[in-house]
């Protein structure tokens, strides 16, 4: 019996043992990748084509409209009519201003004939020289009012022709604000044209990036209609004042879309990278949190365990962050289910492709933040 006891002691002693000794499970599968530049992360704003040049086109006198010949959204040519008004009233200040100089040019025949009369009598000394004087003037004022008569009717002749509204240039229009049977005092807009030419995206700002954006500043420019297509463009212009409602700096950005057509009104998206090319970037999938402050689960090439490290991140991008602190090149990270790990755990690291990755072996890969 006394064997037997010291026996099963022992055992006991031989389990107590082991339940002192970690017992370490498998290791999980994590998909690892390297912080890239920060330059692969990049802040998209919402935008619309708009053409370079967006001219309001007006009467040049008022007027009631009579005709309207185009709508939103015509071709239109440059000289084409694009509306008239009603051309009584200034077709009849045209005939009076025609009859106006016919009665001075009559006037002028009147006083020339009149100043050679007495200039022969004055060679006779028939009559005195203060009366020859005053045909000389009296000429020289009829002169004058048929100098202004027909300046008169030149003007009456061009309001005559401001009747119908023209195209300046080929284009589209893009707005129409009047109507036929309105009437509209000079100057009064009554469309907008989409000049022909270089294409622009309008973009707005907010005001926390607006120090960023500065003319010439090189962005990217992505059409709906073209998805995954990136065009080069550049910042043209920005208001120098937010708007007093929405709090933005209005922003157009020039681009050339290649053999490809932008037209006006289509969707796009403007991309401006980030300035600081020293910053790293992580794909978002790889943030946790650590006492509420952003962290990365770090892994240890030698061992494969991963450690909860916190970083200071920048502004969030579309797929990426930028790490500013706490995270150096070619270091890697857990880039998806972050939530499922736990201090100290041991991975197998794999890529995207779900191909191991060895960790000692592995170069700084710059496109990981890319990462969807």
């Amino acid at each position: 019996m006394i064997p037997r006891i010291f026996l099963m002691v022992g055992l006991l002693a031989l389990v107590a043992c082991g339940k002192d000794e970690p017992q370490e499970g498998p290791a999980r599968p994590a998909m690892v990748v390297q912080p890239g530049a920060a330059g692969a992360a990049a802040s998209a704003y919402p935008g619309e084509v708009r053409a370079q040049h967006e001219p309001a086109l007006a009467f040049r006198i008022g007027g009631k409209i009579s005709r309207r010949m185009v709508d939103v959204g015509d071709r239109v040519k440059a000289g084409q009519a694009l509306a008239e008004l009603d051309a009584a009233d200034v077709g009849l200040q045209l005939e009076a201003a025609r009859a106006q100089l016919a009665s001075a040019e009559s006037d002028l025949a009147l006083a020339d004939s009149e100043l050679e009369r007495y200039k022969s009598l004055l060679e006779r000394q028939l009559v005195s020289r203060s009366l020859y004087d005053a045909r000389v003037s009296a000429q020289q004022a009829a002169q004058a009012r048929v100098r202004q008569a027909k300046a008169q009717a030149a003007v009456s002749g061009n309001q005559a022709t401001y009747a119908v509204l023209r195209a300046p240039k080929s284009g589209v229009i893009a707005q129409r604000l009047a109507e036929a049977g309105q009437v509209v005092a000079a100057g009064q807009t009554v469309f907008v044209l989409a000049e022909d030419g270089e294409r622009e995206v309008a973009i707005s700002v907010p005001e926390q990036s607006a120090a960023d954006f500065v003319p010439g500043r090189e962005l990217l420019v992505e059409l709906w209609s073209a998805p995954g297509k990136r065009f080069p463009g550049k910042l043209r212009e920005i208001a120098p004042a937010a708007d007093p409602q929405a709090r933005t700096f209005a922003a157009r950005v020039s681009f050339d879309a290649g053999a490809g057509r932008a037209e006006i009104g289509q969707s796009a998206r403007v991309y401006a990278l980030a300035d600081d090319s020293q910053a790293l970037a992580v794909p978002l999938s790889a943030l946790h949190e650590k006492d509420g402050q952003p962290a990365l689960w770090v892994v240890d090439p030698a061992s494969a365990k991963v450690s909860l490290r916190v970083v200071k991140v920048g502004p969030y991008g579309e797929t990426a962050v930028p790490v500013l602190a706490g995270l150096e090149p070619g270091e890697w990270v857990v880039a998806a289910g972050v939530h499922l790990l736990l201090e100290g755990q041991r991975i197998k690291p794999i890529d995207r492709e779900n191909r191991p990755v060895a960790l000692a072996a592995a170069a700084p890969a710059p496109a990981a933040a890319d990462a969807r």
